[in-house]
């Protein structure tokens, strides 16, 4: 009975070590283990980048956290893996977010329509020539039948005020897409040759909520976006992710879709919810990685010839945009032309990283 009694003791003292004292082991062993797990490594840095984010007026606690949480999701993909300088990144929110402390000084501040201007003086002071300018709004927007706005804290700004600020940029490589309402009446305004303009919606009449801003975001950085399967996503492949997530979820929803997707860069102001029309030839070719860098290891020659390629492939698809315009002969004749070029670079460029 002793024995018996003894057993029973050393099988509770088990149980109880087991209840109170393993889990707390397995969950330093976790935490340990979380420690020591290496980090992420980020993207190269690509000083000829930058970024002005905005994410507008909520009207209610439960829009203002949704815009200003896509605003800091947007933030953190384009500094961690897309390779922005948080240098040369301007977030305006309505409200102060929580880490905000942790941010470039100066680069952060409300979304007003002077600190809105603000940032467009600071990417112009030190963008150049040959820079890519990214632009997002996110939040509410309006149509009164003759002009369209984004919501910002105070008075508002027009299409046509960005209009004027991107005018003054140094660079025309620039993105501008607007998840906002309403958004559809921007394109006109803003359109310009070379120039990528995306709206999340057709036209002024479509006033809801968006959630385009949502499928977007995740189409810059999620593989599955990537279609053609190159090791990069093209602003036409995460547009065409975005369209087509937004478009499921109605449906799935039992919804009538409110929103539909347009994007314009060939300059006629007439958007279109694909690459048609003459649209998409330059969305196909930008990107907002920075892997044509880290592929370049620091050769600045490969570098040049890296965006030279990228150049030559956007000229090779507006050519095809336009060969309906142009006689067979004649189309044929530049687009062997623009081929053997790509190829002659393609060929230099793999002999320099033998």
């Amino acid at each position: 009975m002793k024995r018996c009694a003894s057993l029973s003791l050393i099988c509770w003292a088990m149980l109880w070590a087991w209840i109170f004292i393993a889990p707390d082991s397995l969950a330093h062993q976790a935490d340990k283990a979380a420690s020591e797990k290496p980090a992420a490594k980020r993207a190269t840095l690509d000083p000829k980048k930058f970024a002005i984010l905005i994410s507008g007026v909520g009207g209610e606690e439960l829009y203002s956290k949704k815009f200003a949480a896509q605003s800091q999701q947007l933030y953190d993909a384009l500094t961690n893996k897309l390779g922005f300088d948080e240098k040369h990144v301007y977030l305006l929110t309505e409200n102060v977010i929580s880490n905000a402390e942790s941010m470039t000084p100066g680069n952060f501040a409300r979304a007003t329509a002077e600190e809105t201007r603000k940032a467009f003086a600071a990417v112009k002071a030190a963008a150049t020539a040959d820079s890519l300018v990214f632009i997002a709004l996110i939040g509410h927007g309006s149509f009164d039948n003759q002009e369209a706005k984004f919501n910002l804290v105070g008075p508002d700004l027009a299409a046509k005020d960005y209009a004027a600020l991107i005018a003054a940029l140094p660079t025309r490589k620039v993105v501008f897409v607007d998840c906002s309402s309403s958004s559809g009446e921007f394109i006109k305004p803003l359109s310009s040759a070379d120039r990528l303009i995306i709206t999340a919606t057709r036209s002024g009449s479509e006033q809801n909520v968006t959630i385009f801003a949502d499928f977007f975001i995740r189409g810059l950085i999620e593989a599955a976006a990537d279609t053609d399967k190159n090791g990069r996503t093209s602003v036409l492949e995460a547009f065409n992710y975005a369209t087509k997530l937004t478009a499921d979820w109605y449906k799935q929803k039992g919804r009538l879709a409110t929103e539909h997707a347009l994007l314009d860069d060939n300059g006629d102001g007439l958007g279109h919810e694909q690459a048609e029309g003459g649209d998409g030839a330059i969305a196909k070719t930008t990107y907002l990685d920075s892997k044509s860098l880290a592929e370049a290891n620091a050769d600045a020659e490969v570098f040049k010839w890296l965006e030279d390629k990228q150049q030559l492939e956007v000229d090779i698809e507006k050519l095809k945009a336009r060969k309906s315009t142009m006689k067979i002969e004649d189309y044929e004749a530049e687009l062997e032309r623009l081929l053997v070029e790509l190829a002659k670079l393609n060929r230099r460029i793999r002999t320099r990283r033998r």
